[in-house]
């Protein structure tokens, strides 16, 4: 696990809390978005918690350079932000989770563990907040007609199954799955996997 964040005080935090739980190796702390960057392409952690609020780059920001720079780790947003606009902005840029910083202990490392079996995280709380935004803008999806396979891929990850569980599930390949997600994402008009999850959860109600 890699954390960045600018406050040297979490970070001790975090790290202190990662040693007592021993399910979880931080292998690298930075201090700023660039930092992160650097120490992630040297470190390849499989696990990134990012804050949102840094002074050079914010953790928008970085995330898009991570993913730019074929960062494929898991990367969690932890922040003190409930915006709405922060939120979505952090989903649509890649994020697979979004936790508040009062999360207690014990439910943030049940999350995290979830994160790393492939399954997307959102901090409860927010959930029906991302929803209301979602139904005040225009629904991407409404007018796309996807392929028979394109929509058991997306119905699976509605159900929060990893790349790796979806080609299990239905019989193909991780990398064959990879593309249909890539395909159904860019016909409906989104950004990330946890975003195409709540809008079939709005389109069921």
């Amino acid at each position: 696990m890699l954390v960045i964040d600018d406050h040297p005080l979490f970070r001790r935090g975090a790290r202190h809390l990662m040693d007592i739980d021993g399910g979880f190796e931080v292998v690298g702390e930075a201090s700023s978005g660039r930092e992160g960057l650097d120490l992630a392409l040297s470190l390849r952690p499989d696990l990134v918690l990012l804050d949102l609020n840094m002074s050079d780059m914010d953790g928008t920001e970085t995330l898009g350079a991570l993913r730019e720079a074929g960062i494929d780790a898991r990367v969690v947003m932890l922040t003190v932000s409930d915006e709405e606009e922060d939120l979505v902005a952090a989903l649509r840029a890649g994020a697979d989770g979004y936790l508040l910083k009062h999360t207690e202990p014990e439910d943030l490392l049940r999350q995290l563990r979830q994160v790393l079996s492939g399954r997307l995280i959102l901090t409860d709380e927010l959930t029906e907040r991302l929803a209301e935004a979602m139904r005040r803008q225009p629904a991407p999806g409404e007018r796309v007609v996807l392929t028979r396979r394109e929509q058991e891929v997306l119905d699976q990850i509605a159900a929060g199954l990893s790349n790796k569980q979806i080609a299990r599930e239905l019989g193909l390949s991780e990398g064959t799955v990879k593309v249909h997600v890539k395909h159904l994402l860019k016909k409906l008009g989104m950004h990330s996997r946890l975003e195409a999850a709540l809008w079939v959860v709005e389109q069921q109600k």
